[in-house]
């Protein structure tokens, strides 16, 4: 098992990216704290995983607010034994629309969940891996801050944020043995899908979609289950400041 006697975060799990990283993170191994504002969906979650045999654990968490998160991070330390990965994959899409119908609520909700988040996770995160003598955070960007198009303009300037952050946080946390990476992933078949296609999924929407993807279809959890795996992985141990993109070939 890849992650045999690690303790991971996964943020967002209870659905999406965020439930297949979390369950194939279980399955080579780790114990997972599964972190989500959906308690029934992230409940049900950590008793399927129980019920598989692995150890995994749900706990009600904003990212955007600062005390949930520390507790996030304390169950961590307090139901496992401590901190050595930390996925800040839980965020907030912007419904596709012109860049001056987006009103500010929705705005500092977007910086909140998808930037504010990973302060608030490394703020917490940091000191607990250095207990462990390191760790690796992995942190959910978007081809959309590499190939950004019209209608996710404020979406996408949170998501280059993500990517910045990544890179100057590998560099600063180097020295803890801490490593730092980014995955990037193009659109798939998640609750999100809504709402970077305007409010519904259309048929028509959904092809033309799927024809900016050079491989023919959209993202899946298993994609960004496998990519995440590696890069939290001893195989990567010499990889940090990463910006994997898992896009079907979308940003060529």
């Amino acid at each position: 098992m890849r992650l045999e006697g690690k303790v991971a975060i996964v943020t967002g799990a209870a659905s999406g990216f965020g439930e297949g990283i979390a369950r194939r993170f279980a399955n080579e191994g780790a114990s997972v704290v599964l972190a989500d504002i959906a308690d029934e969906a992230g409940e049900t979650l950590a008793n399927n995983i129980r019920d598989d045999g692995a150890k995994a654990r749900y706990v009600h968490a904003d990212v955007s607010a600062n005390d949930q998160v520390a507790a996030m991070v304390a169950c961590a330390v307090s139901e496992f034994g401590g901190l050595d990965i930390l996925v800040n994959n839980a965020g907030m899409p912007q419904r596709n629309q012109p860049a001056l119908d987006v009103d500010e609520e929705t705005f500092d909700a977007i910086f909140s969940v998808n930037c504010k988040s990973i302060y608030l996770g490394t703020i917490h995160g940091v000191p607990a891996m250095r207990e462990r003598g390191g760790g690796v955070i992995l942190n959910t960007a978007s081809s959309a801050a590499i190939r950004p198009r019209p209608g996710l303009v404020w979406y996408n300037g949170s998501k280059g944020a993500v990517l910045t952050l990544t890179k100057a946080m590998a560099i600063e946390f180097a020295a803890d043995q801490i490593r730092v990476n980014a995955l990037c992933p193009v659109a798939g078949d998640t609750p999100m899908l809504a709402e970077f296609l305007g409010g519904e999924v259309t048929n028509q929407a959904y092809a033309k979609f799927v024809e900016t993807v050079p491989l023919g279809r959209l993202s899946t959890p298993r994609d960004l289950a496998n990519a995440a795996l590696f890069l939290c992985s001893d195989e990567a141990e010499f990889l940090t400041g990463v910006a994997l993109e898992v896009d079907g070939g979308r940003c060529i």
